[in-house]
């Protein structure tokens, strides 16, 4: 069952996801060689308890931090450690904001020191592919008008669908209904009304389709090594097409100016 949110609770879970943006802005200091995906960990999770908010992944499920921190070839789920990022190195950092009741849930990929021109376009693209997705919101908008955006991109450049993970219904909980993949389905059909809230996530992977998780039972990924982007988005389904709660009101515009052409970023 879709829970629709109310415009006083779509704000408050506004209140999670631009502490989720200013935390994404905040790592860039931090992203760069030697630092341990255990680190960034420790300075999200202090980030976010300061700013009055708490970390609503830790414990989730048992997941015991506050952020994933997926590295290269791992594509979601991935576990703070103590390994050192080095140059060349992509990373993936997704959270789930709480506060009062509501949660917010968004991705952003960074690249560490120089990283290749190929892996450089993964990043640009997948983003790409979450904008364009979300330009296709509007209410009572089918499911597959989303997921079919970004697997046709995906398909036209060449790259590799993730099928046992997707985006989802947020807002209450970490996951709710529905369930938003990153390619057409049966049960895309689905349509969308005003006051439904969802976590939009390409994954994208540099090859071939597919992922497995490891044996710490928690990181996924990509069946042949090659490196995997993640970008994803808390967005609302309004009366007038749609509402981006994990970005700063501020940097909204300039964001939506850039993909207004439907042109994917290279």
């Amino acid at each position: 069952m879709i829970h629709l949110k109310s415009k006083d609770e779509i704000e408050r879970i506004r209140e999670c996801g631009i502490c989720s943006a200013e935390l994404f802005k905040y790592l860039e200091n931090y992203m760069k060689e030697g630092i341990t995906t255990k680190e960034l960990d420790r300075i999200s999770e202090d980030f976010i308890i300061k700013k009055g908010f708490k970390p609503s992944f830790k414990g989730y499920m048992g997941y015991p931090s506050s952020i994933c921190a997926s590295v290269n070839e791992e594509i979601i789920h991935g576990l703070p450690c103590s390994r050192k990022l080095k140059s060349g190195d992509i990373v993936g950092i997704d959270v789930g904001i709480q506060k009062k009741g509501y949660i917010s849930d968004s991705a952003r990929t960074y690249a560490i020191g120089n990283i290749s021109p190929n892996h450089k376009k993964l990043l640009k693209r997948t983003e790409s592919f979450l904008y364009l997705a979300i330009m296709k919101i509007k209410a009572m908008v089918e499911i597959n008008d989303i997921s079919g955006t970004i697997e046709d991109l995906t398909r036209k450049y060449k790259y590799g669908v993730v099928y046992d993970y997707c985006g989802h219904g947020v807002g209450y909980k970490n996951h709710e209904e529905p369930e938003i993949p990153n390619y057409r389905f049966p049960g895309g059909k689905r349509k969308l009304k005003p006051g439904t809230v969802i976590a939009i996530e390409p994954m994208i992977n540099m090859g071939e389709d597919g992922q497995f998780v490891l044996d710490d039972g928690w990181t996924v990924v990509t069946v042949d090594g090659e490196y995997s982007a993640h970008f994803e988005n808390t967005v609302a389904v309004t009366e007038n097409g749609y509402d981006i709660l994990t970005i700063n009101p501020d940097d909204l515009k300039s964001i939506l100016q850039k993909y207004s052409n439907g042109v994917v970023e290279d």
